[in-house]
C-alpha cells in the first residue's frame, strides 16, 4: 500500500552498464557443468550479449543505460531472490511488499509503484523470459536458474510497452540443454532457513530437450512475536515446473514450451509505528506505541494471520529464421489466486483486521520481426496485445474488540472490486550507420488501453471504464571513435496508462478516472574500456520530466473510516549521475563499483485531504519522493584461487543506501489564511516515520570448488548484511489512524552445498 515520486534538483550528464562477473549467454549455456566461479574468469567483456533492444547486441555497443549480471555473480553472491539485485545495478531499490504474495517494491531512478492493488500499473516492468508481469505480486523470483538479468534504466516503452515508465528488469532463464546433466543444491541458514533446489536436463543433444525443476525454501522468520511468544514472519515457497526445447533438424525454428506452478504461504505480520494522536494508540497498550524504529521493529505484537498464494504460468516462445527476416512469437499466460488475512493495526488489540480474497489471470501476446536492409540498416517492428482480469473481495473486522471473530461474520457486506484491462499496441525500432563511426537510433510505440473497474464499496455492480492512447517516441545517436570507447545520447518519451482507485469509497472518488502519466527523459554517456580491456568504466547522465503524476493518498472516509484515491498529483523532474566500473588487475582478481546520484523535485502536487473535519486543497510539492535515495553506491571484491583440489572463490560487497521516504504523507502542515479561514494546507514533508536510516549492507562468502568422483562439487558459506543494519522495509501511515511497518533481514549466515553433472 503506498505511493511513488521524486524531490529537488541538481545533476545532469552520465548512466551505465554493470561487467559484474558476467559472461556471454551462450557461454553461460554451455558451460553450465562449471563451477559457478569458472564463467566468470578472464572474460572479455565485449562478448557479453545482452537483448536490452529485442536483439542480439554487444553489452558495450548498447546505447542505453543497462546493467547485466549472470548466473554465476548471483550464485557467488547467495543471492535468493530478485530483492537481493539491490545495490548491484545504480538507481535501482528492490523491498519486499508483505501486503501481497511475493510482491516486490521496485524502484529505478526514483521512481516506483508501492502497492500491490491490479488496477493501476507498476512503474517498471519485470519480464520473463519476454513476458511482462502485469502486477507487483511474484515479483519475487527465486534465482537459481537465470542465465542473466538485463537491468534497464529510464522509460523503456518502445521495444517493453507502455508501463514502463521507470524501467526494466529484464530476465532469462536457462533453456533446456537437450543433454543429461543436473543440479542438486541444498542451503542451511540463520532463522531455520532451509532451501533445496534441483535441476534436470534430458535430451537428444540436437533436436529435443526438456528442463524440469523443483525449489523449495521455508523459513521461521526473523521477527518476535511478544503475544504468541514465538517466531513470526515466517514463510514457506514451492516452485516446480518444466520446459520443452524442440529444435528440427535442417531448419531455423525452434519452439520453447514453459510451463510452471508457485505455491506460497507466509506470516504477514507488520511492526507497530503508531504514535501517540493517532486515534489507534488511545485503544492499544502503551508499550506497543511511540516505538523506535530500529530494533523495536522486530517485536511485534500481532494476531495469528496467514497468506496462501498459487500462480500457474505458461509461456511459448517461437522463433523461425527466414533469413532476410528473424519472425518471433512470445505467449504468456498466468493465473494466481490469494487467500490473505492480515493484522494490520499491528497491536495486540483487535481493532483493525481484514481478509482479502482474489483472483488474477493475463494473457499477452507479441509477434516480432527482425532483420536487415543492407549493411547498415538493422530493425525490430512488431505488435502486442494483452488481456487482464482481476476480481477481489475484503472483509474487515473493525474496532470488534474481538480477535477470534471471523472477519466473513464480522464483515457480511464486504468491499468488492473487479477490474479488466485490454491493451495493443505496435512498434519499431530502426538503427541507421549513417555515417562512419555514427549511428542513429528511431523508434516509436503506439499504445492503446482500456480500463474498468467496478467498486462495489462505492456503486454496487456498476463498472467505470476509460481510454487511454499515447504515441512514445525515442531518438538516439552514439558515435564510436574506436573499439574501446562509445558516446551516446538520446531522449524518449515514457507513457503509463491511467485508470480508476480499486480502494475509493465514495461512487465521486471511484467513477472519475485518473489519466495517463507521461515523461521526457534526456540521457547522455559514455562505455569504455580502458588499459588493454582491465579497467571497464561506464558513466551517464539523465534529465527526466515527469507530467501528471499518479499519485495515491490515503484520507479520512468511507465505510471503514479511510480510502485511497489516486490522482494526477502534477509535474517533477529527477536529475541523475549514474557510474559502475569494474577492473581485473590480475588472473582471478576483480573489483567492481557502482555510484548513483538523484535530486529531484516536485514541480506541483496539490490533491484533497481532511483539514478540521473540512476536505481542503494539500500542497505535497516540498515532499520528497518515496523510494529515491539522493546517494547510494556500492563497493565489490571477488578472488579467485586455484588449488590442486578445483579452486576458491572469495567474495565480498559493500552496498551503501541513503536514507529515503516510503510514502508520501503528511509530515509538519502549514494551514494557508484567507483573513481567518484556513483556504489551504502546505505539508512540510513527509512523516519521519517513512523514513529509513541510511544502509550500510556488507555481504560476504567463500566458495569451494571441487571434484567428488567425476562430479563437479560446491561449498558455499555466506553471510549478508554482516554489519546487522536495522531499520523499515516498507513503512505507511492511515490518515491520522495508525501507522505500521516491516523490516529488512537482519545479520543472516548460512552454507550451502551442490553438485552438478
Amino acid at each position: 500500500m503506498r505511493a511513488n515520486f521524486v524531490h529537488p534538483a541538481l545533476i545532469a550528464m552520465l548512466a551505465t552498464t554493470s561487467v559484474v562477473g558476467l559472461a556471454a549467454p551462450a557461454q553461460a549455456q554451455e558451460k553450465a557443468a562449471e563451477p559457478a566461479s569458472e564463467a566468470t574468469t578472464n572474460i572479455d567483456v565485449n562478448e557479453i550479449i545482452v537483448s536490452a533492444r529485442r536483439r542480439n547486441e554487444s553489452l558495450q555497443t548498447t546505447p542505453v543505460a543497462i546493467t547485466a549480471i549472470n548466473r554465476a555473480m548471483l550464485e557467488n553472491k547467495a543471492s535468493v531472490n530478485i530483492g537481493d539485485l539491490q545495490g548491484t545495478a545504480p538507481n535501482l531499490l528492490i523491498t519486499q511488499q508483505n501486503s501481497g504474495a511475493q510482491a516486490a517494491n521496485l524502484s529505478i531512478r526514483g521512481l516506483t509503484y508501492a502497492d500491490i492493488e491490479k488496477s493501476q500499473t507498476p512503474t517498471v516492468g519485470v519480464v520473463i523470459d519476454g513476458v511482462t508481469i502485469g502486477t507487483n505480486t511474484g515479483q519475487l523470483l527465486d534465482f537459481f536458474d537465470i542465465e542473466q538479468i538485463e537491468v534497464l534504466r529510464g522509460p523503456q516503452g518502445t521495444l517493453f510497452g507502455a508501463n514502463t515508465i521507470g524501467g526494466v528488469i529484464n530476465i532469462r532463464r536457462t533453456r533446456p540443454t537437450m543433454e543429461t546433466g543436473a543440479k542438486l543444491e541444498a542451503t542451511y541458514g540463520r532463522w531455520n532457513s532451509w532451501n533445496s533446489r534441483a535441476l534436470i536436463n534430458v535430451g537428444n543433444g540436437e533436436s529435443l530437450g526438456l528442463k524440469a525443476w523443483y525449489f523449495h525454501s521455508q523459513t521461521d522468520g526473523f521477527l518476535y512475536n511478544a503475544i504468541t511468544r514465538s517466531d513470526a514472519g515466517g514463510s514457506k515457497n514451492d516452485n516446480y515446473g518444466a520446459s520443452l526445447l524442440f529444435k528440427p533438424k535442417d531448419t531455423d525454428f525452434d519452439a520453447l514450451l514453459t510451463v510452471e506452478n508457485t505455491h506460497q504461504t507466509f506470516d504477514p505480520t507488520v511492526g507497530n509505528i503508531a504514535q501517540t494522536g493517532e486515534l489507534f494508540c488511545m485503544f492499544e497498550p502503551a508499550n506497543e506505541c511511540n516505538r523506535n524504529r530500529g530494533k523495536d521493529l522486530y517485536t511485534v505484537f500481532t494476531s495469528p494471520a496467514t497468506s496462501r498464494y498459487t500462480a500457474l504460468a505458461a509461456t511459448l516462445e517461437m522463433n523461425y529464421d527466414a533469413g532476410a527476416v528473424k519472425l518471433t512469437s512470445i505467449t504468456g499466460w498466468r493465473h494466481s489466486k490469494e487467500y490473505q488475512t492480515q493484522d494490520f493495526d499491528a497491536a495486540s488489540t483487535d481493532l483493525y483486521y481484514v481478509l482479502r480474497q482474489q483472483h488474477y489471470t493475463q494473457w499477452s501476446q507479441e509477434v516480432r520481426a527482425s532483420g536487415n536492409v543492407g549493411s547498415n540498416i538493422d530493425y525490430v517492428v512488431g505488435g502486442y496485445y494483452f488481456n487482464s482480469h482481476y476480481d477481489l473481495v475484503q472483509h474487515t473486522r473493525l474496532f470488534a474488540f474481538n480477535a477470534a471473530l471471523d472477519p466473513l461474520v464480522a464483515d457480511p457486506n464486504p468491499q468488492s472490486v473487479a477490474g479488466r484491462t485490454e491493451s495493443y499496441a505496435a512498434f519499431g525500432d530502426f538503427n541507421w550507420a549513417f555515417a562512419d563511426k555514427f549511428r542513429l537510433s528511431l523508434g516509436g510505440r503506439w499504445s492503446h488501453d482500456n480500463k474498468q473497474l467496478m467498486n462495489s464499496f462505492a456503486a454496487p455492480g456498476r463498472f467505470f471504464g476509460a481510454n487511454f492512447s499515447k504515441f512514445t517516441p525515442k531518438v538516439g545517436i552514439d558515435y564510436r571513435p574506436n573499439r574501446d570507447m562509445m558516446l551516446y545520447a538520446s531522449w524518449s518519451k515514457g507513457y503509463r496508462s491511467g485508470g480508476f482507485s480499486p480502494r475509493a469509497a465514495t461512487v465521486a472518488a471511484a467513477s472519475v478516472p485518473f489519466q495517463t502519466e507521461t515523461v521526457d527523459s534526456y540521457e547522455a554517456g559514455a562505455k569504455l574500456d580502458l588499459f588493454d580491456r582491465k579497467l571497464q568504466f561506464n558513466f551517464a547522465g539523465f534529465i527526466a520530466k515527469y507530467k501528471n503524476l499518479q499519485q495515491s493518498t490515503t484520507i479520512p472516509g468511507g465505510p471503514n473510516g479511510n480510502q485511497t484515491v489516486i490522482s494526477n498529483a502534477g509535474a517533477a523532474t529527477i536529475k541523475g549521475i549514474e557510474m559502475d566500473a569494474a577492473l581485473r588487475p590480475a588472473d582471478g582478481l576483480k573489483f567492481t563499483a557502482t555510484l548513483a546520484v538523484l535530486d529531484s523535485h516536485f514541480s506541483s502536487f496539490t490533491v484533497g485531504n481532511v483539514y478540521n473535519g473540512a476536505i481542503l486543497p494539500f500542497d505535497y510539492s516540498r515532499n520528497d519522493l518515496i523510494y529515491a535515495p539522493k546517494f547510494s553506491a556500492s563497493l565489490g571484491a571477488e578472488y579467485t584461487m586455484p588449488t590442486g583440489f578445483g579452486n576458491v572463490v572469495a567474495s565480498t560487497g559493500l552496498r551503501h543506501i541513503a536514507s529515503y521516504d516510503q510514502q508520501i504523507s503528511l509530515g509538519a502542515l502549514t494551514p494557508v489564511l484567507s483573513g481567518s479561514t484556513v483556504t489551504s494546507v502546505i505539508v512540510n514533508g513527509n512523516d519521519p516515520r517513512t523514513r529509513t536510516a541510511p544502509q550500510n549492507l556488507v555481504d560476504a562468502s567463500l566458495t569451494v570448488n571441487f571434484k567428488l568422483h567425476d562430479t563437479d562439487a560446491y561449498l558455499r558459506i555466506f553471510g549478508r548484511n554482516l554489519l546487522d543494519e536495522r531499520t523499515t522495509a516498507a513503512a505507511f501511515t492511515v490518515a491520522g489512524l495508525w501507522s505500521f511497518a516491516t523490516a529488512i533481514e537482519p545479520r543472516t549466515y548460512g552454507v550451502t552445498v551442490g553438485v552438478k553433472f
